[in-house]
């Protein structure tokens, strides 16, 4: 495999330049000096470093959770252009020689004018998983070898390669396969689903989705969100003016409570706080903060709506927000915040007390 020069992100299509901001930032604090290439609506961006020695020495220890607008990452090299349609596996095949993987992820950004590569990233995938363990190259499973991305930018262009099994998102291209279940009041049940499988570990969700525990659902009509909990088995006050769904609504694990989100407080602390409320970003981050630093809540997930510009100030400025109130209250937490593949002009925060 030729020699990695770059760091590969695949992003919202529009959040190119948000994401180039942030890897920079990100990489800058790890003392690695670089820029980006990027083109809106694409879907994808390089950042490559002054340095490509420091490049390789920081990848070696960057999560995937470190960046908020990247739904992929990995480390790659040139690209392989001008393949030939009837014959793509030969000179990806020559390129790869010698170098064993773990596993296989065959991606391409999701963007209008990529989006029909899906279809062939999806018929490539398993012609290549073949091939590769023809030729020794492929060890399905090894949790020593490194797992290797290929994408495509155009069906004549794929940029290899890779990353640690444990490092870059679980699934091809950052996209979870989710199905929008027929009884769900909204699709924003995915938002959370996929929150859920994204900061916790399964076996986190065993003990913290359960039956027997307690969660709040602020601005939750029409159910989205509290229908996921409930199908989880918790039992959920659901705040809002607005109606719930009929069959939320008639559930015993729901008590719908008529209020406004900003001003309730429980009776007693719950172990969730879930929020997807359309408001202005930091006061949101203000009221994920007070129920946190009161005890009234031990974890929580929220969405951070997002203005349509300068979109990373607003993310920075919601998570300094929250960190000094809790630094102010000395509470100890843990705060990771992501944009997920479910979302939209918003990212997802996954907020957390230490003790």
């Amino acid at each position: 495999m030729s020699t990695e020069t770059q760091l590969l992100l695949l992003t919202r299509a529009g959040y190119e330049g948000d994401c180039a901001a942030q890897v920079q930032a990100v990489a800058a604090e790890a003392g690695v000096h670089g820029f980006c290439k990027a083109k809106p609506d694409t879907g994808y961006l390089a950042f490559s470093a002054h340095d490509p020695h420091a490049l390789a020495a920081w990848f070696e220890t960057l999560s995937l959770d470190e960046l908020i607008f990247a739904r992929q990452v990995n480390l790659a090299g040139e690209p392989l252009a001008d393949l030939p349609p009837d014959n793509r596996l030969g000179p990806i095949l020559a390129a790869l020689e010698g170098q064993p993987f773990g596993g296989v992820y065959v991606e391409t950004p999701d963007a209008e004018a990529t989006r029909p590569l899906m279809r062939l990233a999806r018929q490539f995938t398993r012609p290549l998983e073949q091939s590769m363990r023809k030729r020794g190259l492929l060890e399905p499973g090894n949790p020593d070898l490194p797992r290797l991305h290929l994408t495509f930018i155009d069906s004549t262009t794929a940029i290899p390669g890779w990353s640690h099994p444990a490092q870059a998102a679980p699934w091809p291209m950052g996209i979870p396969r989710l199905k929008m279940a027929r009884d769900a009041p909204s699709r924003s049940a995915l938002k959370l689903e996929e929150a859920l499988i994204t900061f916790l570990s399964p076996d986190e969700r065993r003990k913290l989705l359960r039956d027997g525990l307690e969660a709040v659902d602020l601005g939750a009509a029409p159910g989205g969100w509290t229908w996921q909990l409930v199908r989880d088995g918790l039992m959920v006050t659901a705040v809002d003016n607005g109606p719930m769904a009929e069959s939320l609504a008639a559930s015993h694990q729901v008590e719908h409570r008529r209020e406004d989100g900003f001003t309730f407080r429980p009776e007693r602390p719950v172990e969730w706080l879930v929020c997807d409320m359309v408001e202005k970003p930091i006061r949101v981050a203000a009221l994920m903060a007070d129920w946190l630093a009161r005890g009234d809540c031990r974890r929580t997930i929220f969405n951070l709506k997002l203005p349509m510009k300068k979109r990373q100030q607003a993310v920075t400025e919601c998570r300094e927000l929250i960190e000094d109130r809790l630094v102010e209250a000395e509470v100890p937490f843990e705060m990771a915040i992501r944009q997920l593949y479910h979302d939209r002009d918003e990212v997802t925060a996954y907020l957390r007390r230490l003790s």
